[in-house]
């Protein structure tokens, strides 16, 4: 153990394991996860004897199909003996883990973690009788077919149709145009032989938009591609290179009437069509994905808070003090101001994201009774926390990189993994841009019921206050006054983003009127969902202090009081523009943010310990328990191809005739 890492923990004021039983929800998940962690990252047949940045392109997903069948018998093992369900299938290959196992992602997480879940959303009982058993016991392996090369987020615009035949009691699938090729769905490559694929249904001469249809693409016992059907991956990315995405084009491929996904409409055989009872429930799976989206990226933020903070205590350089040694550069505040606000935002979006999770456990059980009063509310949430959260965390990832210095930018530090993960997080399942602007539609509409004198839902009850132009409670820098403020400019901001609207509509239709005021919209969403974090943040640590041991409990304190400091400083613009906060209020916020920075000075490496991550999850060479880095570093760079000879054959092929030309 390297002593300087030892002598930082020596200070830590709480108990590690209390905290880590509550960040993870109690001592049962974390018993859990720990066997997860043993029982399938150190089986020497998951771990990568050359590292996978060494590996060409076909290697690296032709590895990650071989190390899925070793996942999918482990699996099989642990439910014969027992031991858990089928559900595990899709925590471990279709959630975080199977990054951990996969460095370059699964190409059957798709499978796992929007095709069966679709076949629960959108099948009718019958439909998933046929097809769930199938797909769960991987007699079938499914994709996700709904963006195209022209159209990702804005579904409604997708090209590809389904034309029902009556005659035959068929659909004909076609992709009219190259732009109406699907593009991008996971595992649609070279892996997937069937998938859920999105098209624009048309039925006696009529169009009636968006559906699910389920189609064979290849021969389930030859695995090749079926008449009609062009397919193939999309080449190499930034990252998830095992994933094998796909593109997917129809040539009039004709499919039988019930492999239409029925649950919430339906076409008879004499081709009418029946309505569904509400067209967003359609839109279910991709919900559930940006929920987890916030959970997932949390995960490698916290992976990735781990690495910088251990190596931090470890790395000595650049004296505060002329006459003393080099100090640890933890000790230098610059550095702590890089890393102690991302340590909270790890703790802050990882309890935010579990009650996300049971607010959308809840909706989906309403749902079920035909009960869609939480939806909109749910969908709305979830689209800006989705954007906001990706986005915060590809910035913290750079951020926490250039805290590592050079040596972060070495691919066994082991950020160059999570920066291609959470990078990709803004851009799939939603762009951003376009997420935020779905918030705001809600949040515009939300406006005009409470202008109305309506009652709004409890997400946006806020903004029946400031509809009557109410003042903003005074500033007193509490954390109750910093949640009132963002309530006031986020109400303020939402409430001239509506009066611009409608000026604009005046001379323009709501459409080109929105896309004027696209910028004031994504702000006040943004707005909306920082408060959103801020209260969920309070409640959930509130509750968390009040059954904590004083020590832990203060700590928590601290945290959260962090996170509100350092996001009221980044959003002081907006804030100022609707509250009262003078130049005094905001050299003492910035005053309180330094505090705020010494009292986790001692219990910074205690957080990030707790978050309870292995050496095998973060395969990081800074970022290791023991804090020997330099040791790591060396051993990590003498795995290199390069370094398996003394004298690499290009030297005498091209550099030594060069040298003995005289040129």
């Amino acid at each position: 153990m390297n002593v300087d890492i030892q002598e930082e923990r020596s200070k830590v004021s709480f108990n590690i394991d209390e905290f880590t039983n509550w960040y993870h929800g109690g001592f049962e998940n974390v018993k859990k996860k720990r066997f997860i962690e043993s029982y399938f990252l150190n089986d020497p047949e998951l771990q990568d004897k050359v590292p996978t940045s060494y590996l060409s392109h076909k290697e690296v997903y032709e590895d990650s199909i071989r190390k899925s069948t070793i996942v999918l018998r482990k699996l099989k093992t642990l439910q014969d003996e027992g031991i858990c369900g089928p559900e595990l299938n899709s925590e471990i290959l279709g959630g975080t883990y199977q990054k951990y196992i996969m460095r370059e992602g699964c190409p059957i997480s798709v499978h796992y973690d929007m095709f069966i879940p679709a076949l629960r959303n959108l099948g009718t009982p019958q439909q998933q009788a046929e097809w769930i058993p199938r797909a769960i016991n991987c007699s079938i392996i499914g994709a996700y077919a709904q963006t195209e090369m022209g159209h990702g987020t804005f579904v409604r615009g997708l090209e590809t149709t389904a034309t029902y035949d009556p005659q035959t009691k068929e659909f004909i699938v076609h992709s009219p145009t190259i732009t109406a090729y699907k593009f991008w769905p996971g595992g649609l490559g070279q892996t997937a032989n069937y998938a859920i694929v999105f098209a624009n249904l048309y039925t006696l001469g009529k169009s009636y938009g968006i559906h699910g249809f389920l189609i064979q693409l290849r021969d389930e016992v030859t695995h090749k591609p079926l008449k009609g059907i062009t397919i193939g991956e999309i080449g190499a990315k930034l990252g998830f290179n095992s994933v094998n995405n796909g593109f997917l084009g129809f040539d009039n491929v004709r499919i039988p009437l019930k492999n239409m996904m029925m649950k919430y409409s339906e076409v008879l055989e004499n081709g009418e069509y029946k309505k569904s009872k509400s067209a967003v429930l359609t839109y279910g799976t991709m919900t559930y994905i940006r929920v987890a989206i916030v959970n997932d990226g949390t995960s490698l933020l916290a992976n990735a808070a781990t690495i910088a903070m251990r190596y931090s205590t470890v790395r000595r350089q650049s004296p505060i003090d002329s006459n003393s040694p080099e100090p640890r550069i933890i000790d230098h505040v610059t550095q702590q101001m890089k890393i102690f606000p991302i340590i909270a935002k790890v703790i802050v979006f990882k309890k935010v994201a579990e009650q996300l999770w049971d607010n959308y456990v809840q909706v989906t059980q309403e749902l079920e009774k035909e009960n869609l009063d939480g939806l909109a509310s749910l969908h709305a949430i979830s689209c800006c926390l989705k954007a906001v959260c990706t986005n915060e965390t590809t910035q913290a990832v750079q951020t926490l990189r250039l805290a590592c210095g050079g040596h972060g930018f070495l691919v066994s530090a082991g950020f160059s993994d999570i920066f291609k993960f959470v990078t990709a997080a803004q851009t799939y399942e939603g762009e951003n841009t376009v997420l935020l602007l779905q918030t705001a539609r809600y949040l515009i509409k939300s406006w005009s019921q409470a202008l109305k004198g309506e009652t709004l839902p409890a997400s946006v009850a806020y903004l029946a206050k400031y509809v009557n132009g109410s003042q903003p409670k005074q500033w007193n820098g509490s954390l109750e006054s910093i949640l009132a403020a963002f309530e006031a400019a986020t109400a303020g901001k939402l409430a001239l983003a509506f009066k611009h609207l409608q000026q604009r509509m005046k001379n323009h239709s709501l459409e080109e009127a929105t896309n004027l005021t696209g910028n004031e919209l994504t702000k006040v969403a943004e707005m909306h969902c920082y408060l959103y974090l801020l209260q969920s943040a309070l409640t959930s640590f509130k509750t968390a202090i009040k059954s904590a041991s004083p020590a832990l409990g203060q700590v928590l304190n601290d945290v959260l009081e962090l996170y509100f400091t350092d996001t009221t400083i980044h959003s002081l613009g907006l804030l100022l523009q609707f509250n009262n906060i003078t130049s005094d209020d905001i050299e003492a916020l910035e005053i309180r943010l330094d505090e705020c920075l010494g009292k986790l000075r001692n219990n910074a490496i205690g957080l990030v310990d707790g978050f309870d991550i292995p050496d095998t999850v973060l395969q990081s060479t800074l970022g290791a328990y023991d804090g020997n880095v330099y040791t790591r570093i060396l051993d990590a760079a003498k795995k290199s191809p390069l370094n398996q000879e003394d004298v690499n054959k290009s030297f005498h092929m091209y550099l030594k005739p060069f040298i003995k030309s005289n040129l």
